[in-house]
């Protein structure tokens, strides 16, 4: 039987990309998203695939969600949280809403979808979470939302340790700015494009991360390629997370 993957903001980029990746490697895909239009539009590229409506924010709708999944398919053995929001807001003109926003779907979304999904996880004795976090964890961006995603990193890490004996493995996949609807939506199209720009020079290999980029690592750590990896993030970066100097070049 095909193993069943949920995706969360599987209408967007990142999401439908690890999809397609996932799909490729016999898996069966639920793309889940609050546009569910974009969902199913992805969903009809990607053979067996559906697209389905969920608003991460609303935590009280995931354990019915969850079920209606595993009872559709028999199974739900990976779950993949690439939902997200970053409101552009410095410290300055932060709100409380916004702040809350943020966290509730970024942060609180995984880890209680996580909870919904543990049944599941422990009638097929294993499985598997991917948490798509961001480099910003590290290296800092908007306030909520890097705090999201380094909060993201220690739920990973814990989660790993507590679903261990279940034969659960948890990891996070962390980009630097990737070029999506998403990121290019954050604020003015000139300002995004000089950003991105900046991102490509600073890589070591040249070049912006893809959604493909991070549906490759995705797809590796849900495999049993991946079979005794957790509680790792994976920066897929092209080397950005490296120090900047001393940076010695081997000649073409």
């Amino acid at each position: 039987m095909s193993r069943v993957a949920l995706i969360t903001g599987g209408g967007g980029d990142i999401g439908a990309a690890t999809g397609r990746a996932l799909a490729a490697a016999g898996w069966i895909v639920v793309l889940a998203d609050l546009d569910a239009e974009a969902a199913r539009a992805a969903a009809e590229d990607i053979a067996g695939a559906e697209g389905r409506f969920l608003d991460v924010a609303d935590t009280g709708s995931f354990p019915a969600f969850v079920d209606g999944i595993g009872a559709d398919h028999g199974r739900v053995d990976a779950l993949v949280c690439a939902a997200g929001v970053e409101p552009p807001h410095t410290l300055a003109d932060l709100d409380v809403a916004a702040w809350d926003h943020t966290l509730e779907v970024n942060l609180r979304g995984p880890a209680l979808l996580a909870q919904a999904t543990l049944p599941w996880w422990r009638r097929a004795g294993g499985g598997s979470l991917v948490n798509i976090g961001s480099r910003t964890w590290l290296g800092g961006a908007h306030p909520a939302y890097a705090a999201s995603k380094a909060g993201l990193v220690g739920l990973t890490r814990s989660l790993a340790l507590e679903l261990a004996g279940l034969g659960v493995r948890v990891n996070a996949v962390a980009p630097s700015f990737v070029p999506t609807r998403f990121a290019r939506q954050r604020g003015d199209a000139a300002v995004v494009a000089e950003f991105a720009e900046q991102v490509r020079r600073t890589s070591p290999l040249g070049r912006l991360v893809t959604p493909e980029d991070v549906a490759a690592a995705v797809a590796f750590l849900v495999s049993d390629g991946a079979a005794m990896i957790t509680g790792e993030v994976l920066h897929v970066c092209g080397g950005t997370q490296l120090p900047a100097f001393p940076r010695r070049a081997v000649p073409a």
